[in-house]
């Protein structure tokens, strides 16, 4: 986190837009005076806008101040969606029970709002097999179709076939 605000003596301005601690104006004053009534509060006069004409100033706790910026930064970047991909790998041969377990899961992480990548690996000579493959590739997009949507045509990626689902 980096904050530009400067604090007591550090303020350059001769006059400021003076606001209390209690959030009430005091309109233009000189800095001396400004750096007096923080003083007198046994409080901290913080620039809060230096770009204005003349520049804000703030009588408050620098302290409390910096707290309150570290809480929303950190809230912030907890809140933030990370791009996460999650993935589902199938063989050819598998089982009905297997089958709807992944699909939940698929469900399950789309739901999340979660980016899906599904593979189908075969198997020795099962790669010999593409319309297997692609018979399962169709299953899998048309048992999803109600939560997700595919990105791209699957593809090949080596020995694998990959689909690509985001939801709706």
């Amino acid at each position: 986190m980096k904050n530009n605000y400067k604090i007591n003596e550090n303020i350059r301005a001769t006059k400021v837009r003076l606001i209390d601690q209690d959030g009430s104006p005091h309109g233009i004053v000189d800095i001396k005076k400004a750096l007096d009534l923080a003083v007198d509060a046994s409080l901290d006069l913080i620039e809060v806008a230096p770009s204005s004409d003349p520049p804000v100033c703030k009588i408050g706790n620098y302290g409390k101040l910096k707290y309150e910026m570290q809480k929303k930064a950190a809230e912030a970047h907890k809140k933030r969606k990370k791009n996460i991909t999650k993935e589902i790998k199938m063989s050819l041969n598998i089982g009905k029970g297997d089958y709807d377990t992944k699909i939940r899961h698929v469900e399950k992480f789309i739901n999340e709002g979660d980016k899906v990548k599904v593979t189908i690996r075969p198997k020795g000579r099962e790669i010999n097999n593409r319309e297997l493959m692609n018979e399962i590739v169709d299953n899998i997009i048309n048992d999803t179709a109600e939560y997700s949507k595919l990105i791209d045509n699957p593809r090949m990626e080596g020995r694998q076939m990959a689909i690509f689902l985001i939801g709706k």
